[in-house]
């Protein structure tokens, strides 16, 4: 198959990755899963020889055809759902709760997908992605220093770098290496209702709205407590439990 640079598609072509990948994510004989863009079906087959069921979602019609050709078996035990489909207008709700997210998604809807199944309503139990490594990096925050991202992803659940993949594992080769992201104990645990979440985020951003400002400056011009933030201190130098304690603090 001719990879189509329109959908980011990037094959997985390494059967020892995917059983890998299958591993980490942690399915048992109950597990459903649901993966985005099974491609040529390489890291699918490794998820249904662990979970009792796959709902795999495809955007290309092309390898919808031939995914549905060659798991006919798997279709047919009900063991996996084909859907053809974009993920950008999935109704997750029609996923099983309890669900399990594997998948080797396009990099350019990286952010996407982490905000879409966190802030869900129907949140996955663990997300295992493979996703490009500086990104994987961003989230675990190797540098000491957070982000949007880390801090959005680290309010839901336990982010985990678990390991590298070289870019010569796909065809085509990105131009970047990338790794497995496992996010685990997802949860709303940190926030007592909707507007308690929606005010963590209006505090995230407006901190982060001028990097080179200080975070109580920025906090300040947005109308929002500074708490006992310190004078000199940055948006990126603040730990999840700061941004979560003067969330308490907004009205």
């Amino acid at each position: 198959m001719k990879a189509k640079k329109s959908l980011g598609q990037n094959f997985l072509m390494h059967q020892r990755i995917a059983e890998r990948i299958a591993l980490v994510a942690g399915l048992t004989k109950e597990s459903v899963v649901f993966e985005i863009g099974p491609g040529t079906g390489m890291l699918t087959r490794e998820l249904l020889k662990r979970a009792r069921k796959v709902i795999a979602l495809e955007a290309d019609g092309e390898l919808f055809k031939k995914l549905h050709i060659e798991f006919a078996r798997e279709i047919l035990e009900k063991k996996l759902e084909l859907i053809h489909g974009d993920i950008r207008t999935f109704d997750i709700t029609t996923i099983p709760k309890g669900y399990a997210l594997v998948a080797n998604i396009p990099y350019y809807l990286t952010g996407e997908i982490f905000r879409m199944f966190l802030e869900a309503e129907r949140q996955p139990s663990a997300m295992t992605l493979l996703v490009q490594k500086e990104v994987a990096d961003r989230i675990v925050a190797r540098d000491k220093k957070e982000s949007i991202l880390s801090l959005s992803v680290k309010a839901y659940g336990t982010p985990k770098r678990e390991f590298l993949v070289p870019r010569g594992a796909f065809i085509p080769a990105p131009n970047v290496d990338s790794a497995v992201l496992t996010v685990r104990d997802i949860s709303r645990k940190n926030f007592n209702t909707k507007r308690h979440e929606e005010l963590f985020f209006k505090l995230l951003h407006a901190g982060f709205a001028h990097k080179r400002k200080f975070v109580r400056k920025n906090l300040a011009e947005a109308g929002l407590p500074q708490g006992d933030i310190p004078e000199k201190a940055r948006a990126e130098d603040l730990p999840l439990s700061t941004w979560l304690s003067l969330t308490k603090r907004c009205r």
